[in-house]
């Protein structure tokens, strides 16, 4: 069976995203043709709320999103024939646990010592930062490189055992909270007022490139915001529209902002 990529792929407005949903339905073909499993590399939010978009017009298929935890942001999808018993897949993720003097290290710090060397991002599920230990999420067939290869981070030895995924847990969230009163839910508005920035300069941000709102990327700036939304600002990290608590007496909104540590 051959399937029509296009006609699958056509409310997808991003051309990036394009080429990896094509991805995905040769995964598709290759179940319904071989009567087998596949699974994707890690995926985002967004990357999976694409996906499912197609999944979800076959009803030959059936899939599972498995990140390590049930919060995981980044999670692989497994494909597999709808008459598969799902108990029975294989799994096709793993968990690495990574000791050693740890104090002061970040999410970044750990991520970056794995792409260092030459393992691609898609690869790579959540990291979650304990303190005394870290847990990363992986796909299975790069943990033995890793365990063999991985022995710094930051320039400090650590080391390296694999472990099992009901092992793991999350990690707690920390930011910081802040009242702002915005003028409308535009998308420009609110990183102005969240990190007192113009409002030309955050059109600036918006337009290069360097935003997404729940994952995905976003450059306009007239995009409006629901509470609930995660902002990404590449340089800036990552916020939250948490809350809103009606108008001020001038019609202005109060809204309560998260922006994570």
């Amino acid at each position: 069976m051959k399937i029509d990529k296009d006609k699958y792929t056509s409310h997808i407005k991003d051309n990036d995203k394009i080429i990896d949903m094509r991805r995905i339905i040769d995964k598709v073909e290759i179940v319904m043709n071989n009567h087998s499993c596949e699974s994707t590399d890690f995926l985002d939010p967004y990357e999976r709320l694409l996906a499912k978009s197609i999944l979800n017009r076959f009803d030959e298929i059936d899939y599972l999103e498995n990140g390590g935890t049930i919060q995981a942001e980044r999670q692989i999808i497994t494909i597999y024939p709808s008459y598969y018993d799902p108990d029975n897949l294989p799994q096709k993720i793993t968990a690495l646990r990574i000791y050693g003097d740890l104090d002061g290290l970040s999410h970044k710090d750990f991520l970056g010592a794995i792409l260092n060397l030459g393992i691609k991002r898609s690869k790579i599920g959540d990291i979650l930062v304990h303190g005394d230990y870290t847990d990363v999420v992986i796909k299975k067939d790069i943990g033995d490189f890793l365990l063999f290869n991985l022995e710094k981070v930051a320039n400090k030895k650590v080391r390296i055992e694999e472990k099992s995924l009901n092992s793991i847990s999350s990690v707690e969230i920390l930011y910081k909270e802040i009242n702002k009163t915005l003028s409308s839910y535009r998308l420009d508005v609110y990183i102005s007022s969240s990190y007192n920035l113009s409002r030309q300069e955050s059109m600036d941000i918006i337009k290069s490139g360097y935003v997404k709102v729940n994952w995905e990327p976003i450059d306009k700036p007239a995009k409006e915001l629901e509470v609930g939304d995660v902002i990404s600002i590449r340089g800036y990290g990552r916020s939250i529209l948490h809350s809103v608590e009606g108008l001020s007496k001038k019609g202005k909104i109060k809204a309560t902002i998260r922006i994570l540590i």
